[in-house]
């Protein structure tokens, strides 16, 4: 860990930006950056980062070979010329220590109904030392603490002895191929640390991801002789109720796994988005249900696809239509698999260390149902993939918002880690 004084120095920045950190995060969730919306909140963070004298890379998904990579997903609905993506780096003269990944996705979900938020999910409203708004939470509080605990090196006066890449991401939400697309560029370091609202805990191992669509057709007819045709929506009922029951299966399996046998149902399957039919008095011709689904660390995604396929096929035997019209299941979006950080890495123990003498205490460590962007660090560059980042409360859910406190000496966490990790050299004033 830093020397005493070296902590000192630290904290005393972070308290002294601490501020300008909660303003910076304020402006990051005035962006609505949906996505195929994000844009202009990258090209904000491109101009915050270069003023702060980081060699800027700015770039699309279009410019890097996705499409020859085994990991990347198929991206419906999104085009990847307007998915921007931004790498800030430092560079250290004759680096003596070891390099680093601080990265972050700007992307968010959908707010929903807008009159169901108690503050506008836009306005970055500061209530009782929380900040509410839509990514405030999940993970923009992320990203303003890998900033700030670099701008709090400066501060003091010190920089890091090693190469440190700033990225910012989109794509994390929905395919994983902003973190992906990093990696693809060609960045590489010693260790990665993804600062997702994590609430002071490493995450030891999250899920896997698959998202497909069920496509059906009918046969329409008036209603006044449904009997006669064929109702799409309710055929697509059927499959879900399958799927519900074919992810009941696999949570039993789920009882035998390392790493998830204590975890209740860790597998989770959403029908998310439904769309179908053309008149409500006319049976539907045709319906599409957008659905996730989970598979756990160690599953190949070929396996859990299949299952998925087998299932539809198995049920759509069981619909008077769907058995001589087989229904198509689309694979778009998330191929994800899950991922495990062994115990026992130095990345993790020097984490571990700034966090505890930030905080007072251990580490806890956490298992995740949910997926996140670690898994193309330590899964497929043999880089190790570290998840630790602040608290807050209600990510893809109305009142989302974010603990400003815990920000804070999360803030001075990383910047602890960033010292030791990479090493400081005094910086000239």
């Amino acid at each position: 860990m830093p020397d005493a004084s070296v902590l000192a120095r630290l904290t005393a920045a972070v308290e002294a930006n601490f501020e300008r950190e909660t303003a910076f995060l304020a402006d990051l969730v005035r962006f609505p950056s949906t996505r195929g919306n994000e844009a202009p909140l990258q090209d904000w963070m491109a101009r915050q980062l270069a003023v702060r004298g980081y060699a800027v890379d700015r770039y699309t998904l279009a410019d890097v070979p996705l499409a020859s990579h085994p990991k990347a997903s198929p991206m419906v609905d999104a085009d990847p010329a307007r998915s921007v993506q931004v790498v800030a780096t430092h560079r250290a003269a004759n680096p003596t220590g070891r390099s680093l990944i601080l990265q972050g996705h700007i992307d968010v979900v959908p707010e929903g109904p807008v009159e169901m938020w108690t503050f506008p999910p836009y306005s970055a409203t500061i209530r009782d030392g929380w900040m509410h708004g839509r990514g405030a939470h999940d993970m923009k509080s992320g990203v303003a603490s890998m900033v700030f605990a670099m701008d709090a090196l400066r501060s003091a006066g010190l920089e890091p002895a090693a190469d440190v890449h700033l990225q910012t991401v989109t794509e994390e939400e929905s395919t994983g191929n902003g973190a992906l697309s990093t990696l693809l560029r060609g960045y590489r370091a010693d260790a990665a640390l993804i600062p997702e609202p994590t609430g002071g805990t490493i995450t030891r191992a999250h899920t896997g991801t698959l998202w497909f669509r069920l496509k059906l057709r009918g046969v329409p007819v008036h209603v006044a002789v449904a009997q006669s045709g064929s109702n799409a929506i309710l055929s697509a009922y059927h499959l879900v109720q399958a799927l519900q029951a074919h992810t009941a299966r696999l949570n039993e399996a789920a009882r035998s796994h390392p790493w998830y046998r204590d975890i209740d149902s860790p597998l989770k399957f959403n029908p998310g988005i439904i769309r179908g039919g053309d008149w409500a008095s006319s049976t539907p011709a045709w319906c599409e249900v957008d659905c996730r689904i989970g598979l756990l660390p160690g599953t190949e995604v070929a396996e859990a696809r299949r299952g998925v396929e087998q299932c539809v096929a198995e049920a759509a035997k069981g619909d008077g239509f769907l058995a001589n019209n087989p229904p198509e299941v689309e694979w778009h979006g998330f191929l994800a698999d899950g991922y495990v950080l062994e115990p026992g890495s130095e990345a993790e123990r020097v984490l571990a260390a700034a966090h505890a003498r930030v905080f007072g205490g251990e580490m806890p460590a956490r298992i995740t149902t949910a997926v996140n962007d670690t898994r193309f660090y330590g899964l497929y560059f043999g880089i190790p993939g570290l998840c630790y980042g602040p608290k807050g409360e209600g990510a893809h859910a109305f009142d989302e918002r974010t603990d400003l406190e815990h920000l804070r000496k999360t803030t001075l966490a990383i910047a602890c880690f960033i010292a030791e990790w990479c090493g400081v050299r005094e910086v000239a004033a």
